[in-house]
């Protein structure tokens, strides 16, 4: 079989599978103890969102990345549903705890179990119930990581049609899955001593597990010798006697798991807590699909939650749990009449005693040492690795370091911090560490870091809502959103199907548009078009003196626009123009409106956020230069390229130097200490502006102006700038200045002052996939 990846197939395509990753994990106090409160309702029905429910309680909570195509971004997807849970869980009142045992708990009668709407919420109340009265509360509490594996199609086929395999497809991948399920039964030992991360339980734990361990203070229980209590037989979470299913087919298994339900031992298949599962297409009946249509992918239960890493699994041991797959496909077999038993016998010795260094193991019914065994198998994954090329030096190389110093192990670095701080606070201070990372980086989407930031806000959005969110094209912007057989195709956030084409064909126009506001009686500034530097030079004189602004006909972002507010010469009327000719071959001049620049945010029929975007600026403290400042200023961790962050560097260019020469300065003048240098005479955020947030300040007045210039334009989504003189007073002097479709929303979302507008949200009700 060996040959034939080497002689078929690419060391990228071997690597190529079909990864999923589920993460539970409970919502605790600051104090370490189990929330009690519900399940955070914005995350939605928890039989829909199929990104974030919830798993045995209320407080669980389960984190489920789609199936992806390579480890960096299952990773990436985990990361971004891990950084969404531990922000929007209840602020300053809960944590995420990152460890799979229980934190501080209540007696059973005081765990919630979860609850779920209609007539299948029905059902999977009813089945925790009796999970409750046969296993009790607290072990339904332990969480883990699931990981769920399949091998690429063209990986199957490939091996399938080189082989000259007699088998139909379906009962050949069938024959794949289950040699990998039993070979990972036999090898489960090495992932448990390799990923375990349990050693510990704290006092409010079972009894009797608490029997198995030596107590420290600290409320802390621990196994000395021990990697992983999850997984061992005093403290694990497992069926109530030991179950063999039949793993020589798909039928011997059906016909096996029959038979457990027939004798009482399960109530149904997915009650068989074994360490690894065949999973089925249709999760509504498992055998019957599992027959009819065969094993869809494997899902892996061994692994403990690493309270090292944020995401709960590192990426590290995803690469290597990809190679290890493939060592298990490889890897030859042994059949004996007890070598489940033997398997379970090495998995319960590893989870109690794996870091003993004297360990000895079962291998095909012979006594071998642990560590003699674990670098025979590494070995074995080092030159697969080798002769198929596959670059996975680095992951098999951290893992025979853990074989080799113990001491490197998750669990023996856990146990040392638990022995010196205790269970609850080792627990608690990497919640909080890890909280504190989400919340500093909570504008950024994890693997979604290169789409622009209006995307990302609603990519966000979607996932926390339960809302399928399939990526289209990355380069533009194209997301595909569903839910409930409701499909929407979104561009840039705000380019929906809601607004018609047209309407951003008159609005970057704007003749058309000021001609379009003043048919609907909104107040707009006068002002003449050129067609030609030279016809500017002939009727520029008349506008010497008088406040004007000069901008280019059909741009954004600010570009190509030059304000004089306090009047200009004929020549820095005309350096104007030629700034503005740079950007279209049509310019405007207007007069200038007296007061402060806004821009509201319409979404359907709300103004849904208004700011004041003040110019480019810096405050000088009387010892660095302009050009200093505005280094330190482009150090905010908000300011980036404009595009992936809420505000855009300080950048100066032609029309920064031109104005700052009109003050009298430039960028080696030394501001006075408080004193406010502007760098440019309009405010927008592309050109390095502030976001300030006025959305509760602003008169309501100003913002039935701005809803009627976007009705104007039937625009469902629009940024509206005004100028107006006092923003408390309805009867200021005000003036429309620009609509812009596809408004940017991240400096709404994430203003320089003021608070923060969830803004994902209105665009998904906008277009009716939000109520």
């Amino acid at each position: 079989m060996i040959e034939i990846l080497k002689n078929k197939m690419t060391p990228e395509s071997i690597l190529t599978a079909g990864f999923g990753v589920e993460r539970e994990g409970l919502r605790v106090t600051p104090q370490g103890k189990l929330a009690l409160t519900p399940h955070p309702p914005v995350f939605g029905d928890k039989l829909k969102n199929p990104y974030i429910t919830t798993d045995f309680s209320e407080s669980q909570v389960e984190l489920v990345t789609p199936v992806c195509y390579s480890v960096t971004e299952t990773y990436d997807f985990l990361e971004a549903l891990t950084d969404i849970v531990i922000n929007e869980i209840d602020g300053d009142e809960e944590l995420f705890w990152p460890y799979s045992m229980p934190c501080d708990i209540p007696e059973d009668k005081n765990i919630p179990i979860s609850t779920y709407q209609g007539e299948s919420g029905k059902k999977a109340r009813e089945y925790r119930e009796k999970l409750m009265a046969k296993y009790g509360g607290k072990r339904q509490l332990i969480s883990g990581i699931h990981y769920n594996f399949s091998f690429s199609d063209d990986f199957l086929e490939i091996l399938w049609k080189e082989s000259g395999s007699e088998l139909t497809y379906k009962d050949f991948k069938d024959k794949i899955y289950l040699k990998v399920l039993r070979n990972y039964l036999r090898y489960r030992w090495l992932i448990i001593y390799l990923m375990g991360c349990t050693p510990g339980l704290h006092e409010s734990y079972i009894k009797k597990c608490l029997d198995c361990m030596e107590k420290n203070g600290h409320q802390t229980f621990l196994s000395q010798g021990g990697t992983s209590a999850r997984n061992g037989n005093c403290s694990g979470y497992k069926n109530e006697i030991d179950l063999y299913p039949d793993y020589s087919s798909v039928s011997g298994f059906i016909g096996s798991i029959k038979e457990f339900i027939s004798r009482k031992n399960i109530s149904e298949a997915k009650e068989l807590y074994a360490q690894i599962r065949l999973k089925p297409k249709d999760f509504a009946n498992v055998l019957g699909s599992l027959e009819r249509d065969g094993i869809q992918y494997l899902e892996i239960r061994t692994i403990d939650l690493n309270p090292f890493d944020k995401c709960g699994i590192a990426k590290v041991d995803l690469e290597f749990l990809n190679i290890f797959m493939l060592f298990l496909l490889l890897e030859g077999e042994e059949f004996f009449e007890t070598w489940q038993q033997e398997a379970l016998i090495n998995e319960v010795a590893v989870a109690e005693h794996g870091l003993e260094s004297d360990l000895e193991l079962l291998d095909k019914q012979h006594w071998t040492l642990k560590t003699a065994w674990a670098e025979d198998v590494l070995g074995k994954m080092a030159e697969i690795n080798e002769y198929l090329n596959l670059n996975q030096d680095h992951c098999i190389e951290v893992m025979l370091n853990r074989v080799k110093n113990p001491q490197t192990t998750y669990a023996y670095r856990l146990k040392e911090l638990m022995t010196e701080k205790g269970y609850i606070r080792t627990n608690l201070e990497l919640a909080n560490k890890y909280k504190s990372e989400s919340v500093k980086e909570h504008y950024h989407l994890k693997g979604f870091e290169n789409w622009e930031l209006s995307t990302q806000i609603l990519i966000k959005e979607a996932l926390t809502r339960g809302i399928k969110v399939t990526p289209v094209d990355a380069s533009e912007n194209i997301i595909a959103l569903e839910k409930d057989g409701h499909k929407e195709y979104v561009k840039q956030a705000t380019k929906t199907s809601a607004d018609t084409y047209i309407t951003p064909l008159l609005m970057e126009n704007k003749v058309v548009t000021k001609m379009i506001l003043k048919e609907n009686g909104i107040p707009v500034p006068k002002g003449e078009e050129f067609f030609s530097f030279e016809e500017a030079s002939v009727k520029l004189p008349k506008y010497v003196g008088k406040k004007v602004v000069i901008k280019p006909k059909s741009t954004n972002f600010g570009l190509g626009i030059c304000i004089y507010n306090n009047g200009g010469s004929f020549d820095e009327l005309l350096e104007g123009a030629r700034i503005a000719f740079e950007h279209d071959n049509t310019i405007l001049i207007e007069e200038y409106i007296a007061g402060l620049e806004y821009r509201f945010l319409t979404m359907g029929d709300d103004v849904v956020a208004v700011l004041h975007r003040r110019p480019a600026n810096v405050v000088g403290d009387g010892i660095l230069t302009i050009q200093e400042l505005i280094d330190i200023k482009n150090q905010h961790p908000y300011r980036g390229d404009g595009h992936t962050s809420p505000l855009k560097k300080i950048e100066l260019d032609d029309q920064s130097q031109m104005f700052l020469k009109k003050q009298g300065i430039s960028v080696l003048s030394v501001p006075k200490p408080g004193e406010v240098v502007y760098l440019r005479g309009n405010s927008n955020i592309s050109t390095g502006g502030d976001s300030i947030d006025y959305t509760e300040e602003m008169h309501p007045y100003f913002s039935k102006i701005a809803l009627a210039a976007a009705r104007a334009f039937d625009a469902k989504f629009c940024g509206i700038d005004i100028i107006i003189e006092d923003y408390k007073n309805p009867k200021s002097a005000y003036g429309i200045i620009e609509l812009n479709f596809n408004p940017a929303i991240m400096m709404h979302a994430y203003p320089f002052e003021g608070k923060e507008r969830r803004l994902g949200y209105n665009i998904l009700k906008t277009i009716g996939l939000a109520e």
